[in-house]
C-alpha cells in the first residue's frame, strides 16, 4: 500500500527524506476524514458535508477535467461551492471543467468565492494576454500561448468570476462544515486562506508551496513579503493539525506546522528587514542586491530551497514596492538605448570579438554574472553576428544549469532558445 501523504512530507521534514514533495499526477488521497486532495498543477481539496462538497480551488484549464474525474471516482455528490485561494491560472482555470460536470450531472451550479480584487485581476488578465502568455511561455520552457478565433487568451474562456466577494473576513458554513475566510496580501492582493475551526485544518493556498516563496517573481506584477509574512505568523498561531497546501503534500502536526509556517515567515521578514534598513541608510538597489543574503539555516530548510522563486528577486520587489523604479543608479534614470551603450563599449574593447572572446573566458571561470553583460553586448552591438550569437546560446544554456530557480531557468534558457534560432 502507498505510504500516505502526510506521511512523506512528516519524513521530509523530520529526517530529511529525499522525496520531492510536489506531483501532478491527477491521484486522489484522503488526507482526513471527509477530506480528500488531487495532486495536480495546483492541489484540489474536496471537503464532505451533507449539503455536497466544497473545493479548495480548480487547478488549471489543462488539468481541471482530470480533476474532475478523479474527484467524480469518490463523490458523485453536489460541488456546493469552490474557494478560490486567488486569481492565478493555475488555481482558477480549471473551474470551467467543474461547471461542466454539474450540467452533465444535473447538479446546480457550483457557488464560487473570492475575495473583491479577483474580478479585477480577471480584467487585468484580459487587458494584458498577449503578454502573460508569452512571460508564462518563458518561465516555463515553450509552454504555447491559448488561441482562440486567431486571438491570445491568457485566462480561459468561460472561467467564472466569483458570486460571492468579501474584503477581509467572511465566515462560510456549508452542511455543518465551517470556514473561516481571510484575505492577506502575498503572492497576489487577492489571496485568501481558510481555517477550518472544527477540524484544525489549514488551507494555504499558495502561501506555503514547499519553496521559497513565490515573493519576488521578476515578470509579475507586485508582491508583498512583509503581509505575506504576517499571514503565516497569524497561522502559526491557530494551533493547526493538518496545513493543507495548494502545491505538494499536506503537512500533520501542532509543532511540525507551526516550524514550516515560522521559518518561511522568518525567510521573509529577513529580507524585509534588512533590505529597509538598508533603503533608509541611503544605499542603492545593487549594493543590497550583492550584499544582503539569508541566514544559512533557514535556505538548508527542505521547504525553503530556492526552486521556483529566489530570495534576490524578492529584494527587488521589496525595493520597487517601498521605493519605486529608480535604483539609485543615476546613469540609468535616463538611459542611452542598450544596443548604444553595447556599440560604444564594444569599440573600446576593440570589436565584438574581444567580447565575445572576454564572456567566454569569464564563464569558463564561473563567472556568469559579468560574462551575461559582455554577451549581451556582443549581441546588441552587431545583432547579425552568428559567432556572437552561438557562444551567447552556450552561455546562457551552461548559466540555466547551474540555476535552481525555475524562473531564472527560464529567462536564461528562453535566451539560449533566441539566439540559438539566429544561427
Amino acid at each position: 500500500m502507498a505510504e500516505d501523504l502526510v506521511s512523506l512530507s512528516t519524513r521530509i521534514i523530520d529526517e530529511g527524506a529525499a522525496i520531492f514533495p510536489v506531483r501532478i499526477n491527477q491521484e486522489l488521497s484522503e488526507i482526513a476524514a471527509g477530506v480528500m486532495l488531487v495532486e495536480s498543477f495546483s492541489n484540489v481539496a474536496a471537503i464532505a458535508t451533507e449539503e455536497g462538497l466544497i473545493l479548495s480551488d480548480t487547478s488549471g484549464a489543462r488539468t481541471g477535467g482530470a480533476v474532475v474525474k478523479s474527484l467524480r471516482a469518490w463523490s458523485s455528490d453536489a460541488i456546493h461551492s469552490v474557494l478560490y485561494t486567488h486569481g492565478h491560472i493555475d488555481h482558477v482555470g480549471g473551474a470551467g471543467a467543474f461547471v461542466a460536470n454539474a450540467q452533465e450531472l444535473g447538479h446546480r451550479p457550483p457557488r464560487f468565492i473570492g475575495h473583491e480584487n479577483l474580478p479585477p485581476r480577471f480584467d487585468r488578465y484580459n487587458l494584458t494576454a498577449g503578454y502573460n502568455a508569452a512571460i508564462n511561455a518563458r518561465q516555463f520552457g515553450g509552454l504555447k500561448n491559448m488561441s482562440i478565433g486567431g486571438a491570445q487568451r491568457f485566462l480561459p474562456e468561460g472561467t467564472p468570476a466569483p458570486d460571492v466577494t468579501f474584503r477581509d473576513r467572511m465566515g462560510v458554513s456549508v452542511g455543518g462544515v465551517r470556514l473561516d475566510l481571510r484575505h492577506a496580501k502575498g503572492e497576489t492582493d487577492d489571496h485568501v486562506w481558510a481555517w477550518l475551526p472544527d477540524r484544525k485544518i489549514i488551507l494555504t493556498g499558495d502561501f506555503f508551496m514547499w519553496s521559497f516563496p513565490n515573493a519576488g517573481n521578476p515578470q509579475k506584477v507586485q508582491r508583498f513579503p512583509r503581509e505575506w509574512a504576517a499571514a503565516l505568523r497569524e497561522m502559526s498561531g491557530l494551533g493547526a493539525e493538518l496545513l493543507v497546501p495548494a502545491h505538494g503534500f499536506p503537512i500533520g502536526g501542532v509543532d511540525r506546522i507551526r516550524t514550516v509556517l515560522d521559518d518561511t515567515a522568518a525567510a521573509l521578514e529577513s529580507l524585509v528587514t534588512g533590505t529597509l534598513e538598508r533603503m533608509n541608510a541611503g544605499e542603492r538597489l545593487d549594493t543590497i542586491l550583492h550584499s544582503l543574503s539569508l541566514p544559512k539555516e533557514l535556505m538548508g530548510k527542505p521547504y525553503l530551497r530556492a526552486l521556483y522563486d529566489e530570495p534576490e528577486f524578492v529584494i527587488h520587489n521589496i525595493w520597487r514596492l517601498y521605493g519605486g523604479w529608480y535604483d539609485g543608479n543615476p546613469s540609468r534614470l535616463k538611459p542611452a538605448p542598450d544596443s548604444a551603450l553595447a556599440r560604444e563599449v564594444s569599440g573600446l574593447s576593440g570589436g565584438v570579438n574581444a567580447l565575445v572572446v572576454r564572456a567566454q573566458a569569464l564563464a569558463e571561470a564561473g563567472e556568469f554574472r559579468l560574462a551575461c553583460h559582455l554577451i549581451e553586448m556582443a549581441v546588441l552591438a552587431e545583432p547579425e553576428s552568428k559567432s556572437a550569437h552561438a557562444a551567447r546560446a552556450a552561455i546562457y544554456t551552461e548559466r540555466r544549469d547551474h540555476e535552481t530557480s525555475l524562473m531564472a531557468k527560464g529567462i536564461y534558457g528562453d535566451a539560449a532558445r533566441e539566439s540559438g534560432e539566429n544561427l
